[in-house]
């Protein structure tokens, strides 16, 4: 065979299997994408960029988690009841409509008689975290986007091996890319000392990977069963405002107790299943669980799994039930389209609309990209905050100074969409009021100021908006 014949043939050969590829990813797409805009992107990727855009649509286009035949199967007593909540009757709250919506999205019911206590940064959640350890008797569920090996981390290293080695059942879960993909020293240690830990959706083969652009972002550690801490703090030394780190974060954290506290364990028990095929179903991780103050709570959790987009339906519902005010406090501000246009429509129907970001975040692209959006609430009359350093990793919301959605999710396509997450709703004006007060306005962001970008930056913040399905 000459040389020539042989080129041919490969060339053949590799536009056969181009087209191969590229249609079996158009047959996915068309199947399995709801959204128009990112059903568009992959088949363009996949005909234009042969064999590349196949193999990124694969790896990070394919949703292989399937968890539903998985999932922790346990008698609940706190399953949605329809009746429980009809928005139709004449006695119901404002509220109710929504309660009812987020009943039917999650399937649990908002659990009466729980307390939920307010903590700012590391400075105040970790000692609070490491008293829980110390005090365990039972059980201790940790899961934690980023855990690292410094002066956070390594106490709370210390604290579960001395829980595990005075017989408390510890199970620790890390994201397989948050807290390090090729090495992660935590967890190591973890190991070492004979520490349950796993880490979630990990492989050193790309192959084996499930999904590689799907991260576990959820922040929670229930001890005992019975108490609990939720929010957007990650362990790491630069939650510690106190030591001074060189790049400091501030962030908000939750300790809760009571009924809820079940919903919570359930979520963190899923995780497990999920990641080890453990099942945690004795009464170390679910003990018969009283009323301990007046909070009305409920998890939510959300991911590219069964409980697809449920926070961010939650956020639409919440916002189409407002009728005073709305409030949002995040880190990362580039929500769906669908959420831009609820919050400036709101706006449009003389709601007070608040948005309070960092005035830098971490991600620059995404700091580039948000001031697109940006401009379309302003005119629509919402008002925008922008928060000086230190940088605020805050994830809140609130509606009407009475309903409040606090957890792990920032308002971004990726936690929306991509990411597992888990928030959790709670019924108090009181504890509203508190996340207000929490976190001052910073400086006010006006139209002038988006004029005044010159042509190249905007061209810039809107060529960085396009890259949004994948921030």
């Amino acid at each position: 065979m000459s040389t020539t014949h042989f080129a041919w043939l490969v060339t053949e050969a590799a536009a056969l299997a181009h087209l191969v590829i590229a249609g079996w990813v158009t047959v996915h797409v068309l199947l399995y994408k709801r959204n128009v805009g990112a059903a568009i992107s992959w088949m363009g990727i996949a005909w234009l960029s042969p064999f590349i855009g196949g193999l990124l649509y694969f790896a990070m286009g394919v949703n292989r988690v399937k968890r539903r035949a998985r999932r922790l199967r346990r008698e609940r007593s706190h399953l949605f009841a329809v009746d429980q909540a009809l928005p139709g009757d004449p006695a119901a709250s404002p509220l109710t409509p929504l309660e009812y919506a987020i009943g039917r999205l999650t399937g649990l019911s908002a659990e009466s008689g729980n307390k939920a206590e307010l903590l700012r940064n590391g400075d105040e959640t970790y000692p609070a975290m490491l008293a829980a350890i110390e005090g365990a008797r039972r059980s201790v569920g940790l899961a934690s986007y980023i855990f690292r090996d410094d002066a956070a981390g390594r106490p709370f290293i210390e604290a579960l091996a001395r829980a595990r080695n005075r017989g408390v059942e510890v199970r620790v879960l890390l994201d397989g890319i948050g807290s390090g993909w090729f090495r992660n020293p935590a967890f190591e240690h973890l190991r070492a000392s004979d520490v349950p830990a796993a880490r979630f959706m990990h492989s050193y083969f790309p192959w084996r990977m499930p999904f590689l652009n799907l991260r576990n972002h959820r922040k929670l550690m229930v001890v005992d069963g019975r108490h609990a801490f939720v929010g957007g703090i990650n362990i790491g030394a630069e939650n510690l405002l106190a030591s001074k780190p060189t790049h400091p974060v501030r962030d908000t954290h939750f300790r809760i107790e009571g009924p809820v506290v079940e919903q919570l364990a359930e979520a963190f028990a899923d995780d497990w299943l999920f990641t080890t095929g453990e099942k945690l179903l004795n009464d170390d991780w679910f003990p018969d669980l009283k009323a301990v103050g007046d909070v009305v709570a409920r998890t939510i959790t959300s991911g590219p799994d069964e409980d697809l987009e449920q926070i961010e339906f939650v956020a639409l519902h919440a916002i189409s039930c407002a009728r005073h005010s709305i409030r949002v406090v995040t880190p990362y501000f580039l929500p769906p389209e669908a959420l831009t246009m609820a919050l400036g429509l709101a706006a449009m129907r003389g709601i007070s609309v608040d948005i309070v970001v960092p005035e830098q975040s971490n991600h620059i692209v995404l700091d580039w990209a948000r001031r697109v959006p940006m401009r379309t609430l302003l005119e629509a009359g919402c008002r925008i905050w922008l928060l000086p350093p230190p940088f605020d990793h805050s994830k809140l919301m609130t509606i009407d100074d009475s309903w409040s959605l606090i957890g792990s999710a920032n308002w971004d396509t990726r936690s929306f969409r991509l990411n597992f997450e888990l928030n959790v709703e709670i019924q108090d004006p009181a504890f509203a009021l508190q996340l207000v007060q929490a976190t001052h306005a910073g400086r006010r962001l006006d139209l002038a100021t988006l004029d005044a970008d010159p042509l190249p930056l905007r061209l810039r913040n809107s060529a960085a908006r396009l890259l949004q399905p994948y921030l």
